[in-house]
């Protein structure tokens, strides 16, 4: 069973200047709450005991985020409010629940997650990526499901646009193995429209296994001098590791662009009034 996740955090955030020119990105409230909450509560739902964020010192507010016991309590015992006490008890949840490692150097998503090597225990962990929130539907705990099934490593998948497939890893097709889920033949990491295999990209779920790090520790930097999931994932698929394509359900948020980050907050917003006007009905 997968238990562990890991959340590359490191990142510059900027497709979000000027905010992120002094807040981490993963702060900024979505709906009133950090958009990271959102990420956390995914994993705790999909059974996760164990999260991996991978931060760089200049983002240690993120630690101070969850770190923040002293705040809590003098306001606590100054205020005595019992939304406070709420909010500081799930700050202690998601805390005891939390390892932070450190990518000082912005060397991309792959050499993101080989510096969690010396921590992944099992053969398979996920990861997820903060920008990507997928609501009304918890993608990672249907991913682990499909796992389970299939024995195999999983990516979240879904067709976009032919005109923006330069922004993500698309994929090409070996086989269908059900109505959600195919197997992989090829990725290729941000591709031009002339080369791209195919519309169906990878959104920011992974299910991998713990032999991606042999492939991490001999990768050469590829596109922009970083060093790609996406590659160490081929890799692994010409050696017959199976990887499987899932179509998710809910619907998907674009978090890490200005109009996306407010556009989540219009989609968010209206869910949680949705949700409130249900509770008033039934009451």
């Amino acid at each position: 069973m997968i238990k562990q996740a890991i959340i590359p955090l490191a990142g510059l955030g900027t497709r979000l200047l000027p905010l992120t020119s002094v807040f981490a990105k993963e702060l900024l409230p979505i709906n009133g709450k950090p958009g990271i909450e959102y990420i956390l509560q995914e994993c705790i739902d999909a059974g996760i005991t164990e999260v991996i964020f991978i931060i760089s010192k200049k983002k240690m507010m993120i630690k101070k985020y969850f770190y923040s016991d002293k705040f809590y309590k003098n306001i606590i015992k100054k205020k005595k409010d019992p939304k406070i006490l709420m909010e500081y008890k799930k700050i202690l949840k998601y805390k005891k629940m939390i390892k932070f490692v450190y990518q000082n150097k912005p060397k991309g998503t792959g050499d993101a997650v080989l510096k969690t090597k010396k921590f992944i225990k099992d053969k398979y962990f996920l990861m997820l990526l903060p920008d990507d929130l997928i609501v009304k539907y918890n993608c990672s705990k249907s991913m682990i499901s499909t796992h389970k099934k299939y024995k195999s490593s999983v990516m979240a998948s879904m067709k976009v646009d032919k005109k923006t497939v330069s922004r993500w890893g698309i994929y090409n097709l070996r086989k269908k193995v059900s109505k959600n889920n195919f197997v992989i033949k090829e990725v290729v990491e941000k591709p031009s429209i002339k080369n791209a295999p195919s519309n169906k990209a990878v959104i920011g779920r992974y299910i991998l296994p713990k032999t991606i790090f042999n492939k991490l520790l001999k990768q050469k930097p590829g596109k922009g001098g970083e060093i790609h999931i996406t590659d160490a994932i081929q890799s692994l698929i010409n050696d017959n590791e199976r990887f499987i394509a899932h179509n998710f359900a809910g619907k998907y948020l674009d978090c890490g662009t200005m109009n996306g980050f407010i556009k989540s907050n219009i989609e968010i917003g209206k869910l949680w009034n949705f949700a409130w006007l249900v509770l008033v009905m039934l009451v």
